[in-house]
């Protein structure tokens, strides 16, 4: 069994221009010590979904099933979404300076958080085990840096402080939402390092949300893609970076840089994705997408295509090569005579 499964997840919310359909029919699978990707454009869906699976999400109408370790989280009591997020599901903030409270002490607020769920520890193994979990995470005189506010840290080494807060009851589960953004290349390599080498030590599971298609190369071992609240494609990484199926899909890869010396020119997606109020009939993606065609006014499921697990939500043919002569085709259509 998974130890996260995620069954036709619906996220919506009400607002004064009308329903904002925020996730629709979103399932996967998350098994022990593995790392599973979510990745697509602002706005996709990516941090809804996660944040509605931790019951942080009010006034939200929410349909389907998330069952961790057994446990359904949709619907369950506050009290028993308490006992399980911050112990066996930790959580890293997209901002680490605004998740971090700016007027205490960084240790003051590891400590804290592992005394809230240990009532048993004392203060004096709860500050030790903070600056353990700072070493761990790369932090120089860890013991020492106890005592400093947030914004005597840098964006990196804030982000670390998250990670080490997240990690502190060494969960079963991690949701680490855009953990690299605002940061340089370097920092960023630092920050992944630490995530890979805690997941080796406790064996943990990681839900690493991003629109970083090189972090994903680097970290995942499954791939989700979303667009408009929907997933479009899902496979495990190499599937998704060497034979993709969904337009959407090889349209991030086409806005990838190109490799030098040859500096290859970006390839956009046209157009901007569509309101989450007012969706457009059939494939969200259908728009922008340059193969539509008329069967893409009706919604495609997400069905297997090729082989193994790899599912897709397009009407272009499963098959790889009937899916690249069509793709031949119909940009031929469009070429001007």
């Amino acid at each position: 069994m998974a130890l996260l499964e995620v069954k036709d997840l619906s996220v919506s919310f009400a607002t004064d221009d009308g329903v904002v359909r925020a996730v629709r029919e979103m399932s996967f699978e998350l098994d022990r010590g593995k790392t599973l990707g979510i990745v697509g454009e602002s706005g996709s869906g990516k941090s809804v979904c996660t944040q509605t699976i931790t019951g942080l999400t009010r006034g939200a109408e929410v349909h389907g099933e998330a069952w961790f370790d057994g446990i359904e989280l949709i619907g369950a009591p506050s009290r028993v979404l308490r006992t399980i997020r911050g112990v066996r599901i930790g959580m890293i903030f997209q901002d680490p300076l605004s998740s971090l409270h700016p007027a205490y002490k960084v240790g003051w607020q590891i400590t804290e958080l592992i005394h809230a769920h240990d009532t048993l520890i004392s203060r004096r193994r709860a500050r030790a085990r903070a600056a353990e979990l700072l070493g761990l995470v790369g932090i120089p005189r860890a013991a020492d840096r106890l005592d400093d506010y947030p914004h005597q840290f840098s964006g990196g080494m804030r982000q670390r402080v998250m990670i080490a807060m997240a990690m502190a009851l060494n969960p079963d589960l991690l949701i680490a939402d855009e953990p690299t953004t605002a940061l340089d290349v370097t920092v960023q390599a630092q920050v992944l390092t630490v995530m890979r080498r805690l997941q080796e030590e406790f064996g943990t599971a990681i839900v690493l949300i991003t629109h970083d298609l090189g972090v994903v190369a680097e970290m995942a071992d499954d791939v989700v893609v979303m667009y408009a609240g929907k997933i479009m494609e899902k496979a495990s990484r190499r599937d998704i970076f060497y034979r993709y199926h969904n337009p959407y899909t090889e349209g991030l890869f086409k806005s990838l840089p190109g490799q030098l010396p040859t500096r290859a020119r970006l390839q956009s997606i046209a157009g901007s994705p569509p309101s989450l109020i007012n969706l457009p009939t059939g494939c969200p993606f259908r728009p922008r997408c340059p193969y539509a065609f008329d069967r893409c006014v009706e919604d495609p499921p997400l069905v297997q295509v090729y082989s193994g697990l790899q599912h897709s939500a397009c009407w272009l043919p499963r098959d790889l090569q009937e899916r690249e002569r069509a793709r031949v085709t119909r940009l031929a259509e469009e070429e001007p005579a």
